[in-house]
């Protein structure tokens, strides 16, 4: 293949035939040229909403985030993803995910706070006003879509919990349940659960959601039902999925793909068009856009995925070629 914006990451790409081989179905393997529906999980993305999910989730669009943009198909959202938890190819998690059970669910939030709380998803739901931002979308991988997510910043969840003068750095941790997430069993590399993080101030700048759903419906259970972390300039990889634990600590913590790949992948991971990945270029990016998987329409990169005037601020005397 001579697109080099589809090169898996090499520790990902050795382990790969494992989790195919637990998986045990020939359906797994990459879905090569076929359209997306060809390979969704139908069922899975169709499904109506209840009266109580459309009163929950049909909110109002923030208009003051995603001007211009044009959301991508909800069928490439929910089909094209990265959750390794369900597999390494890109139609995997929209297979696979149906396992995953997200009710009930908490999260707990603690560490230097001097209100820990852990919430149930009802508590977060009617204790959080909900909205929609579209944001742009960037994978390190090189690919992007626009995804109109519903949500509330990650903001009023740090005020509800008061963190303490000593919390510098916000940690994220995602469910870990093998019985549900197959990948958490099926090869050896990951140190699952997976975990992210992020600087005090970039939790709490406006951009930073935790987001509940998609397309005003809940967040599908491939895209990290049912809350997920949102850094819309930064890579994918650092929007952290299916979360169960936060913690606010003094100390920069280690994160899962630092540990695996340091030299690739770093703890700030900011979208930089100037900042080459090792192993290719994030000069430009291949638009994700509902025809074949494996599309050749590309843009330039913006800088901080086009988020710069928002979040510039953040870095400044910092050295911007330290991404990885």
């Amino acid at each position: 293949m001579s697109d080099r914006s589809q090169i898996t990451p090499e520790v990902v790409f050795q382990r790969r035939r494992r989790f195919l081989k637990f998986a045990g179905a020939a359906g797994v393997g990459a879905a090569g040229g076929l359209a997306f529906n060809q390979i969704l999980n139908a069922k899975q993305n169709s499904l109506p909403l209840t009266a109580e999910e459309a009163e929950i989730f049909n909110v109002a669009r923030n208009g003051e985030y995603g001007a211009g943009l044009e959301p991508s198909p909800y069928d490439v959202i929910t089909g094209y993803n990265n959750f390794y938890e369900f597999g390494y190819d890109k139609g995997d998690p929209a297979r696979h995910a149906h396992s995953l059970q997200t009710s009930p669910w908490a999260v707990e939030v603690g560490g230097l706070v001097e209100n820990p709380q852990t919430f149930s998803m009802d508590e977060i739901l009617k204790r959080f006003p909900l909205e929609e931002r579209v944001y742009r979308f960037r994978c390190v991988e090189a690919w992007s879509m626009v995804i109109p997510w519903v949500g509330f910043p990650l903001a009023a969840l740090v005020d509800a919990v008061r963190p303490t003068a000593d919390a510098k750095f916000v940690a994220f941790e995602t469910l870990y349940a093998p019985e549900q997430m197959p990948g958490q069993s099926g090869f050896s590399g990951i140190d699952f659960p997976y975990r992210e993080g992020l600087r005090l101030d970039e939790a709490t700048n406006p951009l930073t959601l935790l987001a509940v759903g998609v397309y005003g419906k809940p967040m599908p259970k491939q895209n990290g039902a049912p809350i997920r972390l949102v850094v819309p300039w930064k890579y994918g990889f650092k929007s952290i999925k299916s979360i169960v634990k936060i913690s606010f600590v003094k100390d920069m913590p280690r994160t899962t793909w630092m540990d695996l790949a340091p030299r690739e992948y770093g703890f700030y991971a900011n979208v930089n068009p100037e900042v080459s990945h090792p192993r290719w270029s994030q000069a430009s990016e291949r638009i994700v856009d509902g025809g074949s998987l494996w599309s050749v329409k590309r843009q330039d990169t913006l800088m901080f995925n086009g988020y710069e005037k928002e979040v510039a601020h953040m870095y400044q005397g910092m050295d911007l070629r330290r991404n990885f």
